[in-house]
């Protein structure tokens, strides 16, 4: 069984390491949307694969430190490309759910990355 969550945020960031003269170079923001994806057995007695609220129990710290931030001043996240983004929530993530299976974050409504882990 798999199930997901999403969760939104909102960060300012630039990519120092692009071309000069392109868009995404300088200071620019965006709303995020973040789906989660967890897989394991189904618990015969509770009837889920994992409480809803212990994910968003351990998910909401981790994204209140990128929401309305600069993702450039968080360590790790230097270079903060949508798929730097994607594997530094990954690494937060999976430590504290191993169920986690797959994020699906969307940098803009029709952009963005499915990381499945490395």
């Amino acid at each position: 069984m798999i199930l997901f969550k999403h969760f939104n945020f909102d960060s300012a960031h630039f990519l120092p390491n692009v071309p000069d003269g392109h868009k995404c170079r300088t200071l620019h923001g965006h709303t995020y949307r973040l789906t989660l994806y967890f897989e394991g057995e189904l618990d015969r007695d509770l009837g889920w694969v994992i409480d809803f609220s212990d994910i968003k129990s351990v998910v909401s710290p981790i994204i209140a430190l990128v929401d309305h931030r600069l993702l450039n001043d968080i360590e790790g996240l230097e270079n903060p490309t949508c798929e730097h983004v994607a594997m530094w929530l990954w690494g937060k993530i999976k430590v504290n759910i191993p169920q986690l299976c797959k994020i699906k974050l969307y940098e803009t409504p029709t952009s963005g990355v499915v990381y499945e882990g490395a």
